[in-house]
């Protein structure tokens, strides 16, 4: 098969999206496949190639106060002469946004059968960055981009119902794995812990981008919690605000690979206060390594976390609510076993092996039936005011 996966965003910027994608790109090698990967950047962006798949940057503009995240306004004509070169059989569309919209818009011209991933609230993250009145209209691009789609795929029951209600239809599961070896209970270490907590304390974990749309400040409400300590997993553009408004918290900065899964076995419980998951795979990854979870129930979480079995769900915004479930878990040492282990159990068989051919089946799916919905107008100048408005600060892929 041949596979075009255009991505709102890749390496070297690494998030949610990038790290679905290169767990697709790794399949998609062992099955022998040919894969072009177009995503924003310059010439000295990233790799060339990634698990043998051909990487073409297209030019694109960096995001105010944060260089690393990109978007690639411009004209159809570029994307549609890349897809017409490369001739693939299906185009993937990674949280397509901007760089998606026009990527839609060249398979159409092309008649070739697209696959649209979503993946990132970018409507509701406008709003978080204070652009209320470019909600609805961003909430318009969305519907136009799915409905252009072949197929699309959300990854949680909350974001299928999201998308229906805005008229897409044809919408379908397509979850993400996660690595039980990687993350696993095994790799807890106490000397890490010591140099987090030297005191001793129960670690109350967060680990993710350190961003406006993740609410890591509404963590505040836990800083103060007896015996505990809270150690902040990431890195991103709030940072130095963070530091600042939870001084008694632990930052390790950025964390990947071994020493995220090391950091994470290494929690006794994580919170992830964000509003605005569509999935949150941090959450599979801790419970993979036998942490309990305490979510907000909202979005992904409300698949992932089974209520007082795997964790705790709260109601948005209810902050003591959410110390409460802490003050729970951290008191009931055997609760604290008995969700992580339920939890372990709950993912352990969601390998990325499985989630991946799931996705090809999907492919085939788009391929057999390959004509979208007539919809209405496109995207236009305002990705010019969504990319560099006064005051907005990036609207970040998840």
């Amino acid at each position: 098969m041949r596979t075009a996966i255009i991505a709102e965003s890749f390496l070297p910027n690494m998030n949610g999206v990038t790290h679905s994608l290169l767990r697709v790109l790794d399949h998609l090698a062992d099955r022998g496949d040919d894969v072009l990967v177009i995503a924003p950047g310059t010439r000295r962006d990233g790799p060339k190639e990634v698990a043998g798949a051909r990487i073409v940057r297209v030019p694109s503009i960096a995001l105010p106060k944060y260089r690393r995240v990109r978007v690639a306004p411009g004209g159809v004509a570029r994307i549609r002469r890349l897809l017409q070169r490369f001739a693939p059989d299906v185009v993937h569309l990674a949280s397509p946004f901007v760089l998606g919209w026009r990527g839609v818009l060249a398979a159409q011209a092309l008649g070739l059968p697209t696959v649209a991933v979503y993946q990132t609230e970018v409507p509701a993250y406008a709003a978080r960055y204070g652009m209320h009145g470019l909600e609805a209209m961003l909430w318009n691009h969305v519907r136009n981009i799915h409905q252009h789609a072949s197929l699309t795929l959300a990854p949680s029951s909350y974001t299928i119902d999201q998308l229906s209600d805005l008229g897409v239809a044809e919408v379908a599961l397509w979850a993400r794995g996660v690595d039980s070896s990687r993350f696993d209970p095994g790799h807890r270490s106490e000397a890490w812990r010591r140099t987090v907590a030297p005191n001793g304390q129960k670690i109350i974990g967060y680990a993710g981008r350190l961003a406006a749309e993740k609410q890591v400040e509404d963590l505040a409400a836990l800083t103060d919690v007896p015996g505990a300590r809270l150690v902040i997993v990431g890195d991103g553009p709030w940072r130095t605000r963070l530091a600042r408004a939870l001084p008694e918290a632990h930052f390790t900065g950025f964390l990947g690979g071994d020493a995220l899964a090391q950091a994470v076995a290494s929690f006794d419980l994580m919170v992830v206060p964000g509003e605005l998951e569509t999935f949150c795979q941090t959450i599979q990854e801790a419970m993979a390594s036998e942490v309990p979870v305490i979510a907000p129930a909202r979005g992904g979480p409300l698949d992932l976390v089974e209520h007082s079995k795997t964790g705790w769900l709260y109601t948005p915004k209810d902050l003591g609510a959410m110390r409460a479930h802490v003050l729970d878990l951290l008191g009931d040492e055997a609760k604290r076993r008995a969700f992580g282990a339920a939890g372990r159990e709950q993912v352990v068989s969601r390998s990325w092996k499985s989630v991946c051919s799931q996705l090809i089946g999907y492919y085939a799916r788009a391929i057999e039936n390959p004509a979208p919905q007539v919809c209405g107008r496109g995207f236009s100048s305002m990705v010019h005011t969504f990319a560099g408005g006064p005051g907005f600060e990036g609207t970040l892929p998840s």
